[in-house]
């Protein structure tokens, strides 16, 4: 039986094989992992440059306890850890040398390791966001529900799916902007889009999905313009979005919410959503 602790690895594959099971095992606390990997196994190198990616994962007795990932110049991402295992981790990363620019995880784990990092490097962790994870339970839909239907983004929307994807990212503070030709790079490529219509055609309302993985899906991003807002678009395009996952066969549909914002947090409370966890991404300055 091989020692407890936590072993590296910079191979995908290596890493999947030892803790794929592991995170499939519970695919919603996992949902970071599950994405950041289903990623790479797409995209490859190209997604992320010529440097390595860093992968790890904790053994205990035998078993996986956690695992850690992380990409060139990102942050890390951690499934939930106790504070003990935080410190550890962050001696062992901070004794191997690595720099890390922020750490993203659920906020019990995320305040651990921030506060075992500062302490381990002397690192001042900041707080730059707090979103809450919400699961589906059953769905509700939107009342009153507006006029228009759902429609499946094709390739000649890509200007107003561009815009829209970068209205967002401006929303959520990203500070990147993508435009059609350096749309295949960014994080919003891979997913399936929908629209919201209104009866004369015309797009009013954004959703996305990411592709199913270990059977579940995230809905990201949902986006409507501001001056049209407050006509019930954006709970009809999730509604739609959401109803998709399941007739595809997820068994368990996510999406998480700004924790700050109670507009947005009830908006997907009515459609039957429900919070399971709350997240934390901390910066280190």
């Amino acid at each position: 039986m091989r020692p407890d602790g936590w072993y590296l690895t910079e191979d995908l594959d290596e890493f999947l094989a030892g803790a794929g099971e592991f995170l499939r095992s519970r695919p919603v606390p996992h949902i970071m992992a599950l994405t950041v990997t289903a990623r790479l196994r797409v995209r490859g190198a190209a997604w992320y440059g010529t440097q390595p990616p860093l992968f790890g994962r904790l053994e205990r007795a035998g078993g996986i306890r956690a695992t850690l990932h992380r990409l060139p110049g990102l942050g890390l991402g951690l499934t939930p850890l106790t504070a003990e295992e935080a410190d550890d981790l962050a001696a062992h990363l901070a004794g191997l040398g690595y720099a890390l620019p922020y750490v993203s995880a659920d906020q019990d784990t995320a305040e651990a390791f921030a506060e075992a990092w500062r302490r381990h490097t002397g690192a001042t962790p900041e707080l730059r966001v707090r979103l809450r994870l919400n699961r589906l339970g059953t769905l509700i839909p939107p009342q009153p529900f507006p006029e228009g239907r759902g429609r499946i983004v094709g390739d000649q929307d890509r200007e107003r799916l561009v815009a829209y994807c970068n209205g967002f990212a401006a929303d959520v503070g990203e500070t990147v902007s993508y435009t059609v030709d350096t749309w295949g790079g960014s994080r919003y490529a891979d997913k399936r889009y929908t629209f919201w219509e209104t009866p004369d055609g015309r797009p009013v309302s954004l959703a996305g999905a990411n592709p199913m993985v270990a059977g579940l899906v995230q809905v990201d991003p949902v986006y409507t313009p501001a001056e049209l807002r407050g006509h019930g678009y954006a709970s009809a395009v999730t509604a739609e979005v959401s109803q998709a996952a399941l007739d595809e066969g997820a068994t368990d549909v996510v999406l998480f919410t700004d924790a700050a914002n109670p507009t947005s947090n009830a908006l997907y409370q009515r459609l039957g959503y429900v919070p399971v966890a709350d997240w934390r991404t901390y910066d280190f300055v």
